[in-house]
């Protein structure tokens, strides 16, 4: 990236360009530090207590190089929602981890866009601001540079990225709209599962506030925003309140009805890495959960779904 130095910005430090100007994190700037070219001015480097003046040209190794060595380039289909030079948003189906692991090398939404730039001839390190358990589907916001990676995870921080999801429900709600906040953390005899806990029992604090949109005596249909991000926080979160997510074999119990957790990923609202303007980017629902929802809530229900991606 080239940074030119306005006049305005003259007799600032380095640091201060780099936090008010740029936008950078600290995190950021730090990794910046101790790259061999990574912060340059006027082609010399630089330490970030540096003064600038008028003229100067700033530059800095925030570009990719080349991609990942952990990704396989697989020739999976998915939908691309939203992509600019700074994002992309895909809509993920279920049953697809979003990044590899150990046991998924191949079949990953990393390795499906690895693909996809590879064919552009473009670069890409898979840069997941938001995840997805593999068998829940929907929206994904990923950014495509490291300002933008930055940017992005500062905005996650202060609470800006806003995410909704619809989830199938085994079960009614006492009450059908609230918010669930609680303390999660991992069961000791498990790497993965989550459990709700006391305040003094090391847990992270979770927030989850709830809309029902149809229920039946049997299942619910809700609308579902997780103000925090812990892991399964939704999953765990309807257990709790005794209607697990219907499908969902960890936390409640597997259902003939579909063979994934009913939870879809609707859409995300963040402010654009670069224009700093709000965005709502939402990916409709995928075929198995589309079906599900008109067989037992009927089409009034999809259709109120279908407005909130309006």
């Amino acid at each position: 990236m080239i940074y030119k130095i306005s006049a305005e910005e003259s007799g600032k430090t380095v640091k201060e360009i780099l936090r008010y100007g740029v936008g950078l994190s600290l995190a950021f700037t730090k990794k910046l530090k101790f790259l061999e070219n990574g912060i340059l001015l006027n082609g010399e480097r630089v330490t970030v207590r540096c003064v600038v003046k008028e003229g100067d040209i700033l530059s800095l190794a925030t570009e990719d190089d080349g991609i990942e060595t952990l990704l396989s380039p697989t020739n999976i289909p998915f939908d691309c929602i939203y992509e600019d030079d700074s994002v992309i948003l895909p809509s993920k189906p279920a049953f697809m981890p979003t990044h590899p692991s150990r046991n998924h090398r191949g079949d990953t939404l990393a390795d499906a866009l690895a693909y996809k730039y590879k064919q552009e001839g473009a670069p890409l390190v898979f840069r997941a601001i938001s995840r997805l358990d593999k068998d829940t589907s929907g929206i994904l916001l990923l950014a495509k540079d490291r300002i933008s990676a930055s940017r992005l995870s500062d905005a996650m921080k202060r609470g800006e990225i806003k995410k909704q999801y619809v989830a199938i429900l085994d079960g009614v709600l006492s009450e059908p709209n609230g918010v669930i906040e609680t303390y999660i953390k991992r069961e000791a005899e498990s790497i993965i599962k989550r459990k709700v806990c006391h305040s003094d029992e090391g847990g992270d604090r979770a927030l989850t506030h709830y809309e029902t949109l149809a229920e039946n005596g049997t299942y619910s249909l809700v609308l579902a925003s997780p103000i925090t991000g812990r892991t399964h926080q939704l999953r765990v979160h309807f257990s709790y309140l005794g209607a697990p997510i219907l499908g969902d074999g960890m936390y409640g119990r597997e259902s003939n009805l579909i063979s994934r957790h009913a939870l879809h990923a609707l859409s995300l609202e963040f402010p654009h890495p670069k224009t700093e303007n709000k965005m709502k980017i939402s990916a409709p629902l995928f075929e198995d959960m589309e079906k599900l929802v008109t067989s037992i809530f009927g089409l009034e229900a999809i259709q109120k779904i279908h407005a909130l991606n309006q």
